[in-house]
């Protein structure tokens, strides 16, 4: 099963390269007004049957066990949706004198807003072997939180790039994102023996959308011959998103491990991934929607694009080291515990 899940991440990533390609061959026909119509397929279709298959994929009946640990989610929320996009700001203050393209270093702001990916730190954390129950949990509970505190973070942040108002970005995240979600929730609890036992691909269904998204996103910039993206701020931006995931990856390590943390080296684990991974599938959605008809929306997208492959990269180069770390620590814990 992780085979398969390593292999459709690898396509997908192929994928993405692909769709990009493809845009910048003939850009013509995934722009709006295009054979496509991504005005329709894709600002309303396709971003519905994204948030449709989350409700539907979502075990939200199996969270109940990981309640009870509030510290560790209140830690993992507040890092994930207000310590890391202020933090970022402050970051952008600085490079925002740099030569950089601005339109990436406002993508870079909107990755820093995006909620946990429902998937990558579940499957990292279960591969180190840490807290697989609140890293389920924390990543299901931020991306509904990140319905609504997402699009509030990117106004918030960077309100005066979106060219739709805030009551019109309110009504079509409701129609294609809330319902949809809330829908998909509702068809599990009566189909949920079926999807147990027949496992739907919800991964590749959501991929392939989410694909599709991407390409018209990107035709979109490749039809508009006054944006012009510089190889130097590319480079930089990649950089930049590397250091970024292991400088808060540290952070959160150095936070949980304190001696009154209260937190295991299973929590810990958990905490790393949680508290540092951004979803691609939700974001690039919601940046369709509050981006609706800028110019520059795919140059926005281009770090939340690369974030994605880097975190998946990092994870899994550094899964070894820390289940090493995990379990000497583990059998620290039970070497020091006086014998009754």
């Amino acid at each position: 099963m992780r085979l398969l899940e390593r292999m459709r991440k690898e396509w997908f990533m192929v994928g993405i390269v692909l769709a990009i390609a493809g845009a910048k061959l003939e850009p013509s026909i995934g722009v709006d007004g295009g054979p496509l119509k991504p005005e329709i397929t894709v600002s309303y279709i396709a971003v519905a049957t994204i948030f449709f298959n989350s409700g539907l994929s979502l075990k939200t009946e199996e969270l109940t066990s990981a309640l009870v640990h509030i510290r560790l989610h209140f830690f993992i929320q507040i890092f994930t949706l207000a310590f890391f996009p202020a933090a970022m700001w402050l970051f952008l203050q600085l490079l925002s004198i740099t030569p950089i393209n601005e339109w990436l270093l406002k993508g870079l702001q909107t990755v820093g807003c995006m909620p946990p990916p429902v998937s990558s730190a579940v499957i990292l954390t279960k591969a180190v072997g840490g807290n697989e129950a609140a890293a389920i949990f924390n990543s299901a509970f931020g991306s509904f939180l990140g319905i609504v505190i997402t699009p509030l973070l990117l106004l918030l942040f960077l309100g005066s790039s979106s060219s739709v108002p805030f009551t019109s970005i309110f009504s079509q995240l409701s129609v294609t994102v809330v319902v949809p979600l809330i829908i998909g929730q509702i068809v599990r609890r009566y189909i949920k023996d079926w999807l147990e036992r027949t496992k739907p691909p919800f991964g590749a269904i959501s991929s392939s959308v989410l694909l599709m998204i991407i390409y018209t996103t990107f035709c979109g910039t490749f039809s508009n011959p006054n944006i012009d993206l510089d190889k130097f701020s590319l480079v930089v931006i990649l950089f930049i998103i590397f250091s970024i995931q292991l400088g808060f990856m540290l952070l959160t390590f150095i936070f949980s491990t304190r001696n009154n943390s209260g937190f295991t080296p299973a929590d810990t684990v958990a905490i790393i991934f949680c508290s540092t991974h951004k979803s691609l599938t939700l974001g690039i959605p919601m940046l369709k929607i509050v981006f609706a008809g800028h110019e520059h929306l795919s140059l926005i997208s281009v770090p939340l694009l690369i974030y994605h492959p880097v975190q998946i990269l990092l994870g899994s180069v550094l899964v070894p080291t820390i289940k090493s770390w995990m379990v000497s620590r583990q059998k620290g814990v039970k070497l020091t515990r006086p014998v009754v």
